[in-house]
């Protein structure tokens, strides 16, 4: 017979979107289980940089999500007893003309107005900020609330502090248990029964196929990211670093490969250079053309990296939604379904704000922000 748990929630998925909702829930009194096929981070999450950027959103729903994340990323920093490695660095949007510029200034004037601190740098004063920038940059923005984490071990302490949560890893959902009148119970594995009278989707990439199990469609697809990473340096950079295309790369629907420059150091001494974004479904293959990209981009803007070694790379895949916001909240198609996914390259940055909406869904209190343009219902017709 099944081993049978008293659950309020159970969540699918153990990367920092799903951790980051256990650990709320669990705060707010729910009695969680997070049930993944594999380890903790051992998805996309694993896969990130760590980036908990504002910079790189225009005014809008995801953008007061990324806000609302970056004050609690700031509490959870304080709050939680193990390292996240959490950096409060800033970022750099650089610019190589003028045109750029312009740009950029009506890009941050959108931003300012929704409460993004950005600051206009020049040619002179890019070089201050880093000194090992390449000279002939026209100029760019400086944010200071950009920052980041170390993903994996984010997630792991979050669910390391969530009271009174069991993890169940290595263990794949294979069906959701339903009630007489359809609504979801619980979830099913090849070990146990868990039953909830509400079931939580994080499962990143994977979450179009989990919602499938439920018979609605979420139109979650893979897009596919390459990383550099080089050997340990000085600290040779100071923010996040990116060129201005990488905005409009973010924003883009395009299925072919792009690439533009995204440089940081670690605390370990390692720089990162990304970010690379194509689909191409779940090819696992090395790019070479990827990473002859990213390495030749990241060289242009800063020149001291041309004959740094490059130790390693890694990809992973990004949970891609078609109008680039997440899925947050009850699916009002399958009563006890909820969904927090589709994040794409943003998940670790707004992981703690999906979180907290999750959680007053689940509890019925008032949310933080206004969640219908998040809504899951947006997307397919139920196809049950």
């Amino acid at each position: 017979m099944p081993k049978r748990h008293p659950l309020d929630l159970v969540i699918i998925g153990a990367g920092v979107v799903g951790a980051a909702c256990a650990y709320y829930a669990a705060r707010a009194g729910l009695r969680v289980a997070v049930v993944d096929r594999g380890p903790v981070a051992g998805g996309t999450t694993g896969a990130g940089e760590g980036n908990l950027l504002v910079s790189d959103k225009e005014a809008g729903p995801e953008l007061d999500l990324a806000l609302l994340s970056a004050r609690l990323w700031r509490e959870l920093a304080l709050e939680l007893p193990g390292e996240i490695e959490y950096e409060a660095k800033g970022g750099l949007v650089v610019a190589t003309d003028e045109a750029t510029v312009k740009a950029l200034r009506g890009f941050a004037d959108g931003q300012r107005a929704a409460g993004v601190d950005a600051v206009e740098v020049g040619p002179g004063e890019l070089r201050e900020l880093e000194p090992h920038l390449a000279p002939d940059l026209a100029g760019g923005f400086h944010y200071p609330q950009d920052a980041q984490v170390q993903p994996a071990q984010a997630a792991a302490q979050l669910l390391a502090a969530a009271p009174g949560v069991v993890l169940h890893l290595g263990e794949e959902v294979t069906e959701l248990l339903r009630g007489p009148a359809g609504e979801l119970r619980g979830v099913r594995t090849p070990r146990r029964d868990l039953l909830a009278p509400a079931v939580l989707n994080a499962a990143g990439t994977w979450g179009g196929a989990v919602a499938a199990l439920a018979g609605v469609g979420l139109p979650v697809l893979p897009r596919r990211g390459f990383v550099l990473v080089t050997e340990p340096l000085p600290r040779v950079v100071r923010h996040k670093v990116y060129a201005a295309d990488y905005i409009a790369d973010v924003a883009s629907g395009s299925a072919a490969l792009q690439s533009s420059a995204v440089v940081e150091g670690t605390p370990a001494g390692p720089v990162l250079i990304g970010a690379t974004r194509e689909r191409v479904g779940f090819d696992r293959s090395l790019s070479t053309e990827a990473l002859r990209r990213l390495a030749a981009q990241a060289a242009a803007l800063f020149p001291v990296l041309a004959d740094v070694k490059v130790l390693r790379t890694y990809h992973g895949f990004r949970p891609y939604l078609p109008d680039h916001l997440p899925a947050i909240g009850p699916d009002p198609r399958v009563p006890g379904l909820f969904h927090a996914c589709g994040h794409e390259g943003a998940g670790i940055g707004l992981a703690p704000a999906t979180g907290a909406l999750i959680t007053a869904a689940l509890t019925g209190t008032t949310p933080a922000l206004d969640p219908s343009p998040f809504t899951p219902s947006r997307f397919a017709e139920s196809t049950r």
